[in-house]
This record gives C-alpha cells, sequence and structure tokens, in this order.
C-alpha cells in the first residue's frame, strides 16, 4: 500500500486545532469512510499534482502540491459526512492577456457517502455525494474532484485593468463605453459628435 506523507504546516484554518490529536498526519490511498466516520478521524497531507489525470491537462504546469483536510463523522441521521478543504495553487492562462498566472483555489465542502446511485434522492441539499468503490473511497480523487470545481470558467488574471478579449490569436482590447476612450476617459469629440447627431435628427 502506497502512503502520502504532510509535508508543511496547516494553512486552511484553524478551526481544526481542537482536533489536533485525531489528525492523521499519514493517509493510505484507500480509506473506509465507515470505520473514518465511527473513529472521528481527520486526515491531513499533500497529494502532489502530477497525481491528479484529469486536472493536469488543464494546467500550464503540475508542479505543486493541493493541501487538504478531510474530517470523517456521523450526522444526526447516522449519515457518513466529510467535511472536505482544500487549497491549491494552479497555474493557468489568462483568457483576456494570455498571461501564465497561478489561480489560488480554496474550496470547502460537507460530502455525504452512499453507496449507490439510488440513495441521492434522499441527500439533504447542503450535502455533496460522493460514491464509494466497493465501499471504499481514495482521498486523492476527493481533492481533485473539488479542484476541478473551483477552477474558473473564464481564466483571468487577478488585478488585470484593461477588459482584452482574444481574436484569432491577437489580444485586442474591448470596445469602451459610448462617450470614454480605450482607458475608460472622457472624449469630448465623443460627446461633440452625439450632440451634432442628435440637432440632425431634431
Amino acid at each position: 500500500m502506497q502512503w502520502a506523507k504532510y509535508s508543511g504546516p496547516n494553512t486552511l484554518g484553524h478551526e481544526w486545532a481542537g482536533v489536533s490529536e485525531l489528525m492523521s498526519r499519514e493517509y493510505p490511498d484507500w480509506i473506509s469512510p465507515e470505520r473514518a466516520a465511527d473513529g472521528k478521524r481527520v486526515f491531513s497531507g499533500t497529494v502532489p499534482l502530477t497525481r491528479m489525470k484529469r486536472l493536469v491537462p488543464l494546467l500550464v504546469s503540475a508542479d505543486g502540491d493541493a493541501s487538504f483536510i478531510a474530517a470523517f463523522r456521523r450526522d444526526m441521521d447516522k449519515r457518513t459526512i466529510i467535511d472536505l478543504q482544500v487549497e491549491a495553487s494552479l497555474s493557468l492562462i489568462c483568457q483576456a492577456s494570455l498571461e501564465v498566472y497561478d489561480e489560488q483555489v480554496k474550496r470547502r465542502c460537507d460530502l455525504v457517502v452512499i453507496d449507490d446511485d439510488s440513495e441521492q434522492g434522499e441527500i439533504p441539499e447542503n450535502y455533496e455525494p460522493v460514491k464509494t468503490e466497493q465501499g471504499r473511497l481514495a482521498i486523492a480523487s476527493l481533492v481533485e474532484e473539488e479542484l476541478l470545481l473551483g477552477l474558473p470558467q473564464v481564466p483571468r488574471k487577478p488585478g488585470l485593468e484593461a477588459v482584452e478579449y482574444s481574436t484569432g490569436g491577437e489580444v485586442a482590447e474591448a470596445a469602451a463605453p459610448q462617450g470614454q476612450d480605450s482607458e475608460g476617459k472622457s472624449n469630448p469629440f465623443a460627446a461633440l459628435q452625439e450632440m451634432l447627431e442628435r440637432d440632425e435628427q431634431n
């Protein structure tokens, strides 16, 4: 069995500090969610991005790791719940400037474990279903799924000032509002042209 190790401090928040004595900083590839929930286990660690076969093709570079904390518990209806937090820096291409940048993805969700698709109709709206494979779950797959859900539909570099779009390999600035230039400044000639057009219509 292959084991993955935690490497580095936990940066996912302070709310887990009280359960540190139950936290495993080594975790197996496959986990029995039922046993983990019965023991109220909390697993934390890192997963190399290179292990995420669905995510890798969407990235410019697969260097780095994703950090996670997965806390297993039972809810009031005895469902098996996983409180999952995931954090990673993902290398993407900005669709406005075509520059490579790092998208900081942080996600937190409550997963409910099911063994069959027929159980989905009984799940409360505040839970996301996750199906076991022969009664087991792979934590790395859970982490990858959350990162995929956290990817922006249109990657855009934070702090980008000009609104730009790609046209056939070229980057062009989007049209500014009427009466303004491409930098958003008032254009007196445009305003004069509008006045002349209104006079002609009258």
